[in-house]
């Protein structure tokens, strides 16, 4: 298995962070990321940019950092016990955009990198990530499209990539309280180092430079659709499905808290409002329910 370079990832995700923070500005016409570096006591920092109150997004966060200590936390162990106990050194980037109207859907991505150590032993280390679209009236071509591009991006890495990684996905995004997905999915892969660290660093980075040409033409297209206070009350009830999984079911958010990451940082994901109706059903029939109905019930998109 080739030696990781890490050195050469941090490269990449620290231009992988100024690039996209570059093109959401840039589709904001307006809005404009604030930094705010900050550093880790145990080991480590970063630097996380919020775009707050735009035009377009109501709440945009694109985060790196670079972490590392003397133990993994339990949620990184959970799966790998073997793991326990050696020091080990993090880094990714994170982003969680929560658009005004609610015609743009949510959309998330994820890229990160590990490597656990252990005196006279050779290091561990493997890459993970993935992006994922959570609409709220969602479109049979936004979902062809999305879909299309992650297709696209595991092309070149195997035929049955795409297929794999999207199934993982589905399963991952999945509300077991409320059996239920979060969204459409999109592509989930994690533990990468089967195909040596130079193929793998690759696929990462198809992963980490695809998010925008999967998201970027869905928000051009309806950024500008009409809504008014059904939508928006709509929006924000689904916002809460959202909270609800980062709060309960994510290993990222799980391990950030868990190896003394920065709060304010990992729980940038949250959207600024959102909220719990008890007992809601969506209309038969209603725009709503379409969504129920049509969308989040996995499925082949392309």
């Amino acid at each position: 298995m080739s030696h990781p370079h890490s050195d050469a990832v941090k490269s990449f995700l620290l231009d992988l962070q100024d690039r996209i923070c570059a093109a959401l500005e840039s589709a904001d016409c307006g809005g404009r990321f604030v930094e705010d570096a900050w550093s880790r006591e145990a080991g480590g920092g970063g630097r996380s940019r919020v775009l707050t109150d735009g035009a377009v997004f109501e709440q945009a966060g694109v985060n790196f950092s670079h972490v590392h200590g003397g133990a993994l936390p339990a949620s990184a162990t959970a799966h790998r016990p073997e793991l326990a106990g050696r020091s080990f050194e993090a880094m990714g980037v994170s982003l969680v955009i929560h658009p005004r109207n609610p015609h743009v859907p949510t959309s998330h991505a994820n890229v990160r990198f590990f490597i656990a150590e252990k005196d006279g032993e050779a290091p561990v280390w493997w890459f993970g990530g993935g992006f994922d679209l959570t609409p709220f009236y969602p479109e049979q071509e936004d979902a062809v499209h999305w879909h299309t591009v992650a297709r696209d991006v595991c092309a070149p890495f195997g035929a049955d990539v795409y297929s794999r990684y999207k199934q993982w996905c589905d399963e991952y995004f999945y509300l077991k309280h409320r059996q239920e997905a979060r969204g459409i999915g999109g592509l989930f892969f994690d533990d990468l180092n089967e195909w040596g660290f130079e193929q793998s660093f690759a696929f990462m980075q198809a992963v980490g430079n695809g998010y925008l040409d999967a998201y970027l033409p869905i928000v051009d297209r309806r950024k500008s659709a009409a809504w008014g206070e059904r939508e928006r009350q709509f929006q924000l009830y689904r916002r809460g499905r959202y909270v609800e999984f980062n709060l309960v079911w994510d290993r990222g958010t799980l391990f950030g808290l868990q190896s003394g990451g920065r709060t304010e940082s990992i729980l940038m994901s949250m959207p600024p409002l959102a909220r719990w109706q008890y007992g809601y059903q969506p209309e038969p029939g209603s725009p709503e329910a379409k969504l129920y109905t049509d969308f989040l019930p996995p499925r082949d998109w392309v």
